[in-house]
């Protein structure tokens, strides 16, 4: 029964509620999306725009506004919520199109697409609506563009064209709308008029964004073109789909004549000569397959600057591709760069979105309005998604999938990064047999058989320090390993001998280490030059004149920025590497931290 709402804070208050249905919405959450600007009697306002919508709600049936501790939740049956309806059936669908069941697929897509009686929440004007209001249209666009894509692949393009040709009228900007229309054209006989919708959008997105059209369809106006037996072919399978299970996987889904934008293999190339972590790998293993279907799963892999934490990632990421068919993306979010600041959230945003085949024009402009729509984009897929470099869990929430089956791998040097239900895989030194093998792939033929023991150790089994290393050895063919050796006995040496041309470990190391307050650079410098390699509190407070509380509280810090270990409970040691950069920093101003008395 329709129930009508006067008021446009109920009107925003029911919409919350609605889009959270069956959760509980806080009150600070109601506050903060109801006013820009709260007044003081706002929690009062609330109370009664909720006493006045329980009132409204009170006819209906199948719904209940209910009170909890912290906030209000609405209680409506599952598929009583259109949206909601929308989402379910828009992934059942695409659960249908990976079992090859297609006629069910289209089925289901066009209900779910049927249930749209235009825009999302029109005219309510609140933050969270209007981000999940773009993120709806997001989401039923697409679902759109992969109903064409399955009408067409059943033999329905002469049908199609006046369908296509209006949507393409009012999306001319979105790939796959465009290529369908030119493939229902071309299949229909109108080989010219199919060209002309491509140079149509060329001129476009020419005249407009200065772009060229993205590869696939570029490659479909090529087919077309020379009437290719790929764009004749009705049955063809869209990029969408998951790899024929009765064939053999492949590691990327095969190419169509039929166009997606996006969902292409965005990896780095993985390192020829990666080396160990079999243990890390096994862990990653298991946390890709312990999935709850339709629910993202994530993994922060944590350790200090250099360790090699997006190696890890990138290798692994590879290894897994073909079991996330709907794309692999990859950002490096710049969080400890000597290049240049890191990446806000909107800037992230933006990369993935036009990565997944987004247009210039589409992307909106606010970071909850972006956020919605890369959630929307993911929901219901198979994808992968590698965050490089995070310098904090602000900087990656907003970039997280908020369903479908998609793996996300975070990279950091701070452990708090990692966000909620997120897997955590710290990453230490390699084992010492591992760092040889490493060691001996870089350097090749120039350490032969020679024992590397000391040499391996002396790089502190830490990655870059053994390429670096390997790499100097490998370009001075009058070095044996000895010569390399003798440079990294000392600290001085060390800190000297371990950079080439491009990377340098000391300025890598320094990031970290920059990034702390001036009390804790202070306390890590003070340590990291002390004699001792091992502190417990007592001995850190006789080191450094602290009070215990303070050094209790320091060493969290330092734990948490990957600057030290803890080899036992409160027993802390610095590595040698980060205690050879912290020889190499410059003390703060005396005036900038307290005064810190050292023993050393």
């Amino acid at each position: 029964m329709p129930v009508q709402l006067r008021g446009m804070r109920r009107r925003r208050l029911l919409a919350l509620l609605l889009l959270n249905a069956r959760r509980t919405v806080s009150m600070d959450t109601l506050v903060d999306e109801l006013w820009e600007d709260p007044p003081a009697s706002a929690r009062h306002q609330v109370h009664n725009a909720i006493r006045d919508l329980r009132a409204a709600l009170a006819p209906s049936e199948g719904g209940g506004l209910v009170t909890v501790d912290t906030g209000y939740r609405l209680d409506v049956p599952s598929d009583a919520v259109d949206a909601h309806r929308f989402t379910e059936w828009t992934r059942a669908a695409r659960a249908a199109r990976r079992e090859g069941r297609d006629a069910e697929a289209m089925r289901l897509l066009q209900s779910a697409v049927d249930l749209w009686r235009g825009d999302a929440f029109t005219g309510i004007d609140c933050p969270a609506v209007t981000a999940a209001a773009a993120g709806l249209d997001e989401q039923r666009l697409t679902a759109v563009e992969e109903l064409m894509e399955l009408r067409l692949a059943a033999g329905e393009a002469a049908s199609l064209v006046a369908e296509l040709s209006a949507l393409t009228a009012g999306h001319p900007l979105r790939d796959a709308l465009r290529g369908s229309l030119m493939l229902a054209l071309y299949r229909s006989g109108r080989q010219a008029d199919a060209l002309a919708v491509y140079d149509e959008g060329r001129r476009l997105l020419t005249d407009e964004l200065g772009l060229e059209p993205g590869p696939r369809l570029r490659r479909l106006h090529s087919e077309i073109l020379a009437d290719a037996p790929q764009a004749q072919h009705e049955a063809s399978r869209p990029d969408r789909s998951r790899p024929d299970r009765s064939r053999p996987e492949r590691s990327q889904p095969e190419p169509s004549a039929t166009v997606r934008s996006g969902h292409g293999n965005y990896l780095p190339r993985d390192l020829p000569d990666f080396t160990g972590r079999t243990a890390e790998l096994a862990l990653l293993e298991r946390a890709a397959d312990d999935r709850c279907p339709g629910s993202p799963r994530t993994v922060t892999i944590d350790g200090m600057g250099g360790i090699g934490k997006t190696a890890l990632a990138v290798h692994f990421a590879h290894r897994r591709t073909a079991d996330h068919p709907d794309g692999q993306y990859y950002i490096d979010l710049h969080g400890f760069s000597t290049t240049r600041a890191p990446l806000t959230p909107e800037e992230a945003l933006g990369v993935l979105l036009h990565s997944d085949g987004a247009a210039a024009g589409t992307v909106p402009t606010g970071l909850a309005e972006r956020s919605a729509v890369w959630r929307s984009r993911l929901a219901g897929r198979r994808a992968l998604l590698v965050l490089d470099n995070a310098a904090d869990a602000a900087q990656v929430a907003p970039l997280l999938p908020g369903a479908g089956d998609t793996l996300t791998l975070i990279t950091t040097r701070n452990k708090p990064t990692a966000p909620d239900g997120a897997r955590s895989l710290p990453l230490g030194a390699l084992a010492p047999a591992d760092a040889e093998t490493l060691f001996r792939r870089v350097a090749g033929d120039a350490c032969a058989d020679s024992p590397l023991t000391q040499t391996v150790t002396l790089c502190g089994h830490h990655p870059l320090a053994l390429r670096l290393a390997a790499t100097r050895l490998r370009d001075r063919p009058s070095w044996t390993v000895p010569d390399v050796t003798a440079r990294l006995l000392t600290t001085t040496g060390r800190a000297a001998f371990l950079r080439t041309a491009d990377r340098d470990l000391m300025s890598v190391l320094a990031l970290s280490h920059a990034q702390l307050p001036p009390d804790v650079q202070q306390f890590n410098r003070t340590l990291a030059r002390h004699p001792a390699t091992t502190y417990d509190i007592p001995r850190a407070c006789a080191a450094t004149g602290l009070a215990p509380s303070a050094v209790e509280r320091l060493f969290d810090t330092l734990l948490d920025h990957n600057l030290a270990h803890e080899v036992s409970p409160a027993h802390l040691t610095i590595p040698l590497l980060l205690r050879d950069c912290a020889h190499t920093l410059t003390p703060p101003a005396p005036d900038t931290v307290r005064h810190l008395t050292a023993v050393a």
